[in-house]
């Protein structure tokens, strides 16, 4: 298809309106680090284990090896989960648990969303 040129279609976005929850939950920012899915499945399953192995994670939250691995390490990089490794054999075994800083993080992130749930069912 010689002759045509990929165009990148710009959003036109409007004025910015402000939000009915600029008082409370709006007013602080949503931890981006926490809200990607994969990341909080990974969070969420570590608040209710005190520690999940690599295989028992990647089963649970039905994600491959790679996934699994990078997420992982942005949580461990930002200090709310830890890993540990070692051997059982000859096979290698990686343990995850949840560090304080990340218990925090998470119950912040789900005082927001419920702030948010609540704000939207007052309307």
């Amino acid at each position: 298809m010689a002759g045509k040129q990929n165009t990148v279609r710009k959003e036109r976005r409007g004025p910015e309106v402000a939000s009915p929850l600029t008082a409370s939950a709006g007013a602080q920012k949503l931890d981006r680090l926490v809200h990607e899915r994969l990341r909080l499945g990974i969070l969420s399953a570590l608040s209710v284990n005190e520690s999940l192995a690599f295989n028992d994670l990647k089963k649970l939250l039905d994600t491959t090896d790679g996934n699994l691995s990078v997420h992982a390490r942005k949580l461990e990089e930002a200090g709310y989960i830890s890993c540990s490794k070692s051997f059982e054999g000859r096979m290698p075994k990686t343990e995850y648990r949840m560090t304080l800083p990340g218990r925090r993080a998470l119950e912040r992130y789900l005082d927001h969303m419920e702030s948010l749930i609540q704000a939207m069912r007052e309307r």
